[in-house]
């Protein structure tokens, strides 16, 4: 069984190193829509793969940590970088570059260390990211997979080396979150959303 969850977020960024020099050498923005779809072989106590109320904290305050902000290439000048976080008060920094492909990769790994730390109360059993899209326009997508995300052909993406910055951090319900998931700490939702 598969259920969706819609997400939006207005986001900037640079693609270098693209064939569009209108994308590769000037900031721009982007309306995206990112689809979640989560699977599983069972049903929990609601008869229901997942509670998208699970999904209104955690995930959706990960996701949100795009909105309204810039996404950054820790690759890109340190110059470029440095004056980005002197004037943005909210950005993220990606060890990959921000192209629509790469989110759709960050984002489901993003969803699978949620996944991986949260503790379950209502019987939900194997429940998994199965793919995550991101429309970056109303004609273009990129769709990334479990192959997709761990691909060592398409670069690593060590979860460490994923940066909120302080603003977007204050936003958190916990401004530590990113770390506890890093350690791995477990995640307690209320059962009652």
């Amino acid at each position: 069984m598969r259920i969706r969850k819609l997400y939006r977020f207005e986001n900037a960024h640079i693609v270098r190193g693209c064939t569009s020099r209108r994308c590769s050498e000037s900031i721009h923005g982007h309306s995206y829509v990112v689809e979640l779809l989560f699977a599983s072989d069972h049903l929990d106590r609601g008869q229901m793969v997942y509670d998208f109320g699970l999904t209104k904290l955690t995930i959706k305050e990960l996701i949100d940590s795009f909105d309204h902000a810039i996404t950054l290439w820790s690759g890109d000048d340190p110059d470029y970088l440095r004056d980005m976080k002197r004037w943005s008060r909210r950005w993220v920094e990606l060890p990959v570059s921000p192209s629509a492909e790469q989110y759709a990769r960050v984002i489901f790994l993003m969803v699978e260390r949620v996944l991986a730390c949260t503790v379950t109360v209502n019987g939900e059993k194997n429940v998994t990211i199965e793919s995550v899209i991101v429309h970056e326009t109303a004609t273009g997508y990129a769709q990334a997979f479990r192959e997709d995300a761990h691909s060592p052909m398409m670069g690593p993406i060590p979860l460490e080396a994923i940066h909120f910055s302080q603003g977007v951090r204050e936003e958190w319900s916990r401004p530590d979150l990113w770390e506890r998931l890093l350690r791995g700490e477990k995640i307690v939702n209320p059962s009652k959303i």
